[in-house]
């Protein structure tokens, strides 16, 4: 395995385990937090997928979005997963944890996907 897989295997277990989180946060109807760490995980993923697809950390959440994006100019593969991390990062980030509006069916129902996102991602990184 070479580093850069380890590294992005280590970020990968990393994203997991904060989308389990965001379930759990749900379940005590903790909507904010939940979607936080549903986002967390969702960014993590895709720090891990670009790793792998680039061979850099892209090291902030606009820098992951922006590098996805690029990639997926080049391998139409990765579009579905670029717009739905920009979508996540409006949604979980943006409006549910900063501006404190959200709609709880739609909150819950992102969250209970981000394990989803996470396999994705694993998946189009060959993990």
């Amino acid at each position: 395995m070479t580093t850069i897989e380890a590294n992005a295997a280590h970020i990968f277990a990393d994203a997991r385990q904060m989308g389990e989180a965001a379930i759990e946060r749900m379940a005590v109807g903790d909507f904010r937090d939940a979607a936080e760490k549903a986002w967390c995980a969702t960014l993590r993923a895709t720090e891990a997928l670009v790793l792998v697809r680039s061979g850099q950390e892209p090291g902030t959440s606009t820098m992951a979005g922006r590098r996805l994006r690029s990639l997926s100019l080049h391998d139409r593969s990765l579009g579905d997963i670029a717009r739905t991390y920009s979508h996540r990062q409006g949604v979980l980030h943006g409006e549910c944890f900063y501006h404190d509006y959200y709609d709880p069916e739609e909150i819950a129902f992102l969250v209970g996907e981000t394990a989803d996102y996470i396999r994705d991602a694993e998946s189009l990184a060959g993990a």
